[in-house]
Formats: structure tokens, sequence, C-alpha cells
């Protein structure tokens, strides 16, 4: 059996992640605040080299897969927090094992968001995150100048975080392939978890006006495990002439939303 690190991974999608991951025998290290087998911030260029250290001396041998599903939503009211945590906090801890994941011919898994096909995202943060991703700092400065009361800002912001790494995903898997790691990421629809649990009634009345094919008629959101085990297939040898890829696990709402678009 393997060895898997996941981030993110004492609630929603992550821990159904954990959950299954456990179920096939492997062992799995969850990343996060609390609750955790390795407590970090993974906002912070220090919580995320923590962990890294960490994951090096506990199996120097190398890791069968990384997934990465810690991030905060554009709801959250910070910025800042959206931009390190769900881009930064995620590339810091891909290119921080892959030397391990090399060692083992392990697999990767980021987690983006089928916001991604909607027109949302601030393209302008998206493009300084993929081009100028060796500045952190810079990013932060810039986007600490928007308006973080602004709901339709933050989900801008957070659609941007998305995009941009799903599209560094892109960038780097031809030459991750070619050393043996593999690399996709899943982009989720609208889930069932905490975060969404808590949510307005003018923010659910939002989620359930673009519609869940597979959940027709109902005003139920997607489960949890309906991510994860795809996370786990992708994971798996079973999807190993899978690479580069981002797989929306919606119930068909970008095939709704985007009909005409097939690539």
């Amino acid at each position: 059996m393997g060895v898997y690190a996941i981030t993110g991974g004492s609630s929603g999608i992550g821990a159904k992640t954990v959950e299954l991951l456990k179920q096939k025998g492997h062992e799995v290290i969850n990343i996060d605040l609390r609750k955790c087998d390795i407590e970090a911030n993974l906002a912070t260029p220090e919580g995320r080299q923590k962990v890294i250290d960490e994951l090096h001396q506990r199996h120097p041998e190398g890791l069968d897969g990384m997934v990465c599903c810690a991030g905060v939503s554009g709801a959250c009211g910070n910025l800042e927090l959206i931009i390190s945590l769900n881009f930064f906090g995620t590339i810091a801890l891909v290119k921080g094992v892959y030397d391990l994941l090399k060692q083992k011919g392990g697999t990767c898994v980021v987690t983006s968001s089928n916001t991604i096909s909607q027109g949302a995202a601030r393209m302008d943060i998206a493009d300084l995150l993929n081009n100028n991703n060796d500045d952190e700092q810079r990013i932060l400065n810039v986007v600490s100048q928007l308006d973080a009361t602004n709901l339709s800002v933050g989900n801008s912001i957070y659609v941007a975080t998305k995009y941009a790494l799903a599209r560094w995903m892109r960038r780097h898997s031809a030459t991750y392939a070619a050393n043996g790691v593999r690399i996709n990421a899943v982009a989720p629809g609208n889930v069932h978890t905490a975060m969404t649990a808590t949510m307005s009634a003018n923010a659910k009345m939002a989620l359930n006006a673009l519609p869940i094919p597979t959940k027709y008629g109902t005003e139920t959101l997607m489960d949890s495990e309906e991510i994860a085990s795809v996370i786990v297939f992708l994971s798996s040898d079973d999807a190993r002439g899978v690479n580069g890829n981002v797989m929306f696990v919606d119930g068909g709402t970008d095939a709704l939303l985007n009909t005409e678009k097939v690539y």
C-alpha cells in the first residue's frame, strides 16, 4: 500500500478523501490547521516549509501521492488569505515534495473549481499569479488595495486563484510526467460541506440558480464523496494514462453552461 499526503484533510472533500484512501489500506498524512497529523498554516512560507521538512523526515523514501484540498472561499473576507492559501500554499507544497514523488513515481492532484469556466475570474490577477509566482508579496500588495467587503470581489479573486492553479498544473504536467510524476486537477461543482451548510439564504439561492443536472428536480448539492472518489481514482494506477487534465466533477453543470465547448 502507498503513502499519501493530503492538505485540508480535516473537513469536507479532504476528509472524505482521507477516509477513502485509508479504506484502500493506504497510509495517509493529514495536513491542516488542527485535528490532523501535521499542523501548519499553509498560508505562510514558514508553515509550508514546516510541512515540507516533516514529510521529508517521515518518508525519505518517497511519497505515492500528494493531494491538495486546503483552501478558502471567496466569502471568507480576506483576499490575501485566498491568494496565499489557495494558490501559493498549493504550489509550494507540490514543488516542495516533487522530489519525494519522483522517488516513487507518485501522483499529484490539486483542487481547482468548476467556476474557472464561468468568466468570473480577475484574469489580471490570474496572470500575475502564473507569471510572477516567485513574488508572492508583490501580488498580496496588489490585492490588498481591493475591496475585501465586496463579495463579488472576493469571488473574482477566488476564481482567479483556481484558474491560475489549473493553468500552473497544465504548464508543469508534461515535465512532471516525463519524470514519472502525474499531476491533474479536479474542478468540483457545488458541494455540501460545512462551509456551504452555514451559507445565507441568499447565497444558497444563488447556488441553486446554477442547476446540477445529476441532481435535477432537487435542491441537493453534491456530496463530498462524489469529488473524493474521483481524487482517489486520479491518484491510482487506474488513471495511469491521465495527466495534465482538469476534470470537472460538477454533475454536468459545466456542460450545461458550455454545451458548445468541447476543449
